[in-house]
């Protein structure tokens, strides 16, 4: 099994958004109301780019969530198994890979915000791409989204493409507060 460069990593390779709910709709939705710490993706330094097929590690206190896409329709979604301090060998290749916190910009904003929901996110475009499951990560102030970009991770910050079906697997209750009797009275 291709262990992504990560050494000791299997990924858990599922297809389908039931499949993906059955499998890890608890745990994802037990990440709400936990704080973004950081997100680390796979970088190669010699070109300075995004090595997009890579993981994508999304850690909220200490809880860290691994991400992977491959082929058309399949994503991984592991927990705390892989450790960033470890140097990565991509299939004994040669090219240099490192874990790096700050390659988008968007994310500083969201770190140290509290997670008040997660989606799951079922492709339904009458395209190749009819399937995919994507993982959405909303916040007070904003949100990260990790697709299948067909073959690879894609990231996005902005509201998902009305060609998803959205599916909250977790979110945190409205606070009984002022707001809240505001919005019931309006």
């Amino acid at each position: 099994m291709f262990d992504f460069g990560v050494p000791g990593y299997r990924p858990q390779w599922m297809t389908g958004l039931s499949v993906v709910m059955a499998a890890q709709g608890i745990r994802l939705a037990g990440l709400v109301g936990r704080r973004l710490s950081r997100v680390l993706v796979v970088w190669d330094p010699d070109e300075d780019e995004w090595f997009a097929d890579g993981l994508v590690l999304l850690d909220f206190d200490g809880e860290q969530v691994e991400i992977v896409h491959q082929r058309f329709h399949d994503v991984s979604i592991t927990w705390n198994t892989v450790d960033p301090a470890q140097p990565m060998d991509w299939a004994g290749e040669g090219f240099r890979l490192v874990w790096r916190d700050d390659a988008f910009r968007e994310v500083a904003a969201l770190e140290g915000q509290e997670l008040r929901a997660v989606e799951l996110l079922d492709w339904v475009g009458d395209d190749i791409a009819k399937g995919t499951v994507a993982l959405s990560f909303v916040f007070p102030q904003g949100r990260i989204t990790v697709y299948n970009a067909l073959d690879e991770n894609g990231i996005e910050f902005d509201p998902p493409d009305l060609r998803y079906d959205r599916h909250v697997v977790g979110e945190a209750e409205e606070p009984k507060g002022d707001m809240a009797r505001d919005r019931e009275q309006a």
